[in-house]
């Protein structure tokens, strides 16, 4: 039943409830499930699976039907396995080996972990996890190979984070290893699945020549979990937001969260959301190589719902008290626009991009780096599909130029005083011009004078 303060939204934004209404009752997702035709461990993967993400489970149904039990399983491996990294309750000692060797206990009938703390909202996958391996275990063999290769990576670099004495005490310090753990944790799941789509053909071979395409799609994904998830983590005693950049702008952690320093911590997160939108074009150009319908659909929901989220942080201070989240009319939306095609995807980054633009305060340290970044997209986008609304190009062409303003700036100073330097040599010259006019013309009437004197006294 709707709460009184839902009844209220969707009176005060109707084409949302709209659209939830016409998502549920018009989209028919390319797989269908059949529980009478199911395993019982088959079942109960479903059901973890609902259990650990709805979204997952909605979308993983857009896929070609041949695909989506393959995926499931490598989404609850990849699930569990997180689930032991995330779990700040279980010893280094015991957390370390379990990483590293998890894609082992895919071979082992039976295998369950039940060492979790109780409050960790994922744990009874692992307590069933012997579902998983079973159904792991009738899966095209060429699909559990690529499993088993992406859970050894990713959980050897999961151990590392762990098993670093700097990282327990800073978690994150650089830029660096905060992008290398996302690519850990979500650049190798988007390796991964590319890997499934391509032993189907369904995306361009080309793509496999262009690894920062997969890896700025998990990236982007990733950092805009971290940004919304601030809160979250920090009360679980996780930091994933980089040291190199929050120090820039209070000099602890735990200032961010303190309303006195609400300006500080506004322009920390604004420098981690221009982080997070350079990512941006390659996830357009990484979809663009997609050739079948399913697998869009399945890769271009989360992309959406990240730009949407992305923009819902910015500017935030909601994110250092609580988890944010896009409405449910407006994600239906964008499951809505999501299943249709490359075009409509733009349109929508385009929309978000443009809103991040408008939030953008010239009192943010980051202004100048986000207005480049978004008028960037802006244009990337215009460049793929050209707008016909003139207003639009005139603001991009305005903007066009304004994104090299302060390099400019020094270029025009410059240029000024070279103008002011040529005007004034130009005037001392008029200036000598004249006096040597004037000199001639007066030496001429002497010449002038003296030859009449001249005829006068010949004529005499």
């Amino acid at each position: 039943m709707e709460n009184p303060g839902q009844i209220l939204h969707f009176a005060m934004h109707p084409n949302q409830l709209r659209s939830i209404i016409q998502w549920k009752m018009w989209h028919k997702p390319a797989y269908t499930r059949d529980p009478s035709k199911e395993s019982v461990t088959l079942k109960n993967c479903f059901k973890w699976l609902k259990l650990t993400s709805r979204s997952f489970a909605m979308v993983v149904q857009e896929l070609n039907p041949d695909l989506v039990i393959p995926i499931v399983m490598y989404y609850l491996v990849l699930r569990g396995l997180d689930t032991i990294e995330d779990d700040m309750t279980i010893s280094l000692q015991e957390k370390e080996p379990l990483l590293r060797n998890f894609e082992s206990v895919l071979e082992k009938d039976g295998w369950t972990y039940n060492k979790n703390g109780p409050n960790e909202k994922d744990r009874e996958l692992l307590v069933h996890f012997n579902d998983v391996i079973a159904e792991f275990k009738l899966i095209d063999p060429k699909y559990r190979d690529i499993i088993r290769d992406i859970t050894q990576k990713m959980g050897n670099g999961m151990a590392d984070y762990a098993n670093n004495a700097k990282h327990n005490i800073n978690n994150v310090n650089t830029v660096r290893d905060y992008e290398l753990y996302c690519h850990y944790v979500a650049g190798l799941v988007g390796d991964g699945l590319t890997r499934f789509f391509m032993e189907r053909g369904f995306v361009n071979p080309g793509v496999s020549r262009r690894p920062e395409f997969t890896e700025s799609m998990g990236q982007f994904l990733q950092k805009t979990n971290i940004i919304r998830d601030v809160r979250e983590d920090f009360d679980e005693k996780r930091r994933f937001w980089p040291k190199e950049i929050w120090l820039k702008h209070v000099d602890k952690f735990e200032d961010l969260f303190d309303p006195k320093h609400r300006e500080a911590a506004l322009s920390c997160s604004s420098e981690i959301v221009l982080n997070a939108l350079r990512h941006a074009d390659e996830c357009i150009l990484y979809m663009a190589e997609i050739k079948e319908q399913g697998v869009f659909t399945f890769v271009a929901i989360p992309q959406a719902m990240a730009i949407a989220t992305l923009e819902l942080v910015f500017q935030n201070p909601r994110i250092f008290e609580t988890n944010v989240k896009i409405t449910r009319g407006e994600t239906a939306q964008l499951l809505i626009e999501s299943s249709q095609d490359l075009q409509t995807v733009c349109a929508v980054f385009k929309k978000y991009v443009q809103r991040i633009h408008m939030k953008n305060s010239p009192k943010d340290p980051n202004f100048l780096g986000i207005d480049i970044s978004c008028n960037k997209i802006e244009q990337f986008i215009e460049s793929i599909y050209p707008s016909r609304d003139l207003k639009v190009l005139s603001r991009l062409t305005k903007h066009s130029r304004s994104r090299t303003a302060a390099n400019d700036e020094a270029k025009a100073i410059d240029n000024q005083v070279k103008r002011d330097i040529f005007y004034l040599l130009l005037a001392m010259l008029g200036a000598l011009l004249l006096i040597l006019a004037v000199m001639i013309s007066r030496c001429s009437v002497s010449w002038y004078n003296l030859l009449l004197l001249t005829k006068v006294g010949i004529k005499c």
